[in-house]
């Protein structure tokens, strides 16, 4: 069985607050977008044991720590009899890149074991063990824009339509840690709602709707927040960075094209 996970954008991300847990609460808009993965699942021949592969971008680090295997391994726990399983990603979405690629993969895993070997969990039940996964996976259990507060695990949907606009991303190639990304924040109640703003014309988004991540990773890395002025300049109605970075996305209205950058060898991807 076959899926193609796709990433996210964060329209504004604000960091509320420390939590006694060592997490953070936090406050933003998930927005699906068409960027997506290839994830496939079959049961293992014969008498091969569990197997993971990839191909296309190098995923970096020990495979047995990849959120696919160990979705696979949280369902396993629970339910002893789910039978071994090949398993090959290939990577599309770039990592460390604040898209949320990893956490949309581990997600799409969780659904596929669930359909193809009818395990039988609801909605519901498969939002426990996404939660477990990470704190951006039970979002990609939904297909549209969604509220979410917490450590990013309460969702609302939320009404906010960008089917009029093209949002081209740019990954500069380089790999923001989030732990690192949170050691440069002081958490804080904002004035304003995210979820108010996005609701007011997009054009106020510019001056409105921050991402808290972004004054620190454009210090510790000037080309993006030159990357992010130039996507302006260019026309975009907004621009931010999504996650903790280091993509950025810009907004821009259907008949503008954006021009490839002279700032950087980064990756440039059209969508929607």
């Amino acid at each position: 069985m076959i899926q193609y996970p796709h990433c996210k954008i964060n329209l504004g991300l604000s960091i509320v607050a420390k939590r006694a847990d060592g997490f953070h609460d936090l406050e933003t808009v998930f927005y699906p977008v068409g960027l997506k993965d290839i994830l496939e699942i079959t049961p293992a021949k014969n008498k091969e044991t569990t197997r993971f592969s990839n191909s296309g971008l190098v995923i970096p680090g020990d495979s047995n720590n990849n959120l696919c295997l160990k979705a696979y391994h949280l369902l396993k726990a629970d339910f002893p009899s789910l039978p071994e399983i090949q398993m090959h990603l290939h990577k599309i979405i770039p990592m460390g890149a604040g898209l949320g690629g990893g956490s949309s993969d581990g997600t799409a895993a969780l659904k596929i074991l669930n359909a193809l070997f009818q395990i039988g969990l609801s909605k519901d039940q498969l939002m426990v063990y996404a939660e477990k996964l990470g704190s951006d996976c039970p979002y990609f259990l939904y297909d549209t824009p969604c509220h979410a507060t917490g450590k990013g695990t309460l969702l609302s949907p939320i009404e906010c339509n960008l089917s009029n606009y093209t949002i081209v991303i740019l990954h500069p190639g380089i790999h923001i840690a989030t732990p690192w990304a949170f050691q440069q924040i002081v958490p804080c109640k904002k004035d304003s709602l995210i979820s108010d703003i996005i609701r007011q014309p997009i054009q106020t988004w510019k001056q409105n709707l921050v991402n808290d991540f972004e004054s620190p990773v454009i210090k510790s890395h000037p080309i993006i927040g030159a990357l992010k002025n130039e996507l302006y300049e260019q026309g975009a109605v907004y621009a931010s960075m999504s996650g903790s970075g280091s993509s950025l996305y810009g907004i821009f209205e259907k008949n503008k094209k954006y021009q490839k950058s002279d700032l950087t060898n980064c990756i440039r991807i059209d969508t929607i």
